[in-house]
C-alpha cells in the first residue's frame, strides 16, 4: 500500500469516528435536541417551556416523577437510542439540578429507558401538575402519595 493511500484511508477511518465519538457527548445531545427550546442554561420560557434549573430532580423525590422525566414528549419522542436517552438524562440532573439530587440517586440506565419511554404521555400538563402538587405536598410535610 502506497503512503498517500495510508494517509487517505486513517483520513477516512478518523472521519468515521468523529461523528460516533462527538454524538456519544451528552452534553452535544443537549446542544442538538434540548437547547432549542430549554435555553443553554436550561432556563426554558416563562409560561411555554419548563425551567429545569434547580427543578428538574424535585420530580425525583415523588412516585412518578423520575418515569416523568422519561416520558416527556421531547424525551421519549426524540431520535436519541435508549442509552444516550439515559446519559443525556443523567447529564442534565447533574448540570441543571444538583442540589436537588436525592442522596440515594440511581442513574438512568438504558434498560429503564427502554422500559418506561413507551407510551409517551398524552396529557403531559395534567400529570406534570400532579407530580408538582405532590411535590409541594412534600415540602409542605405531607406525604406524596
Amino acid at each position: 500500500m502506497t503512503q498517500p493511500r495510508r494517509i487517505v484511508l486513517a483520513a477516512a477511518a478518523a472521519l468515521l469516528l468523529i461523528p460516533t465519538l462527538s454524538l456519544a457527548d451528552p452534553r452535544l445531545d443537549y446542544i442538538l435536541n434540548c437547547q432549542g427550546c430549554h435555553g443553554a442554561d436550561g432556563g426554558g420560557a416563562t409560561g411555554a417551556v419548563p425551567n429545569l434549573r434547580g427543578q428538574m430532580a424535585t420530580f425525583l423525590r415523588v412516585p412518578g416523577g423520575r418515569e416523568y422525566l422519561v416520558r416527556v414528549p421531547g424525551t421519549s419522542q426524540s431520535e436519541l437510542n435508549d442509552a444516550r436517552i439515559a446519559g443525556l438524562l443523567n447529564w442534565m440532573l447533574r448540570q441543571f439540578s444538583p442540589e436537588q439530587m436525592p442522596p440515594a440517586f440511581s442513574p438512568y440506565s438504558e434498560a429503564e429507558v427502554a422500559r418506561v419511554r413507551r407510551p409517551p404521555l398524552t396529557d403531559v400538563a395534567g400529570v406534570r401538575r400532579q407530580l408538582v402538587q405532590a411535590i409541594e405536598a412534600l415540602d409542605n410535610g405531607a406525604p406524596s402519595h
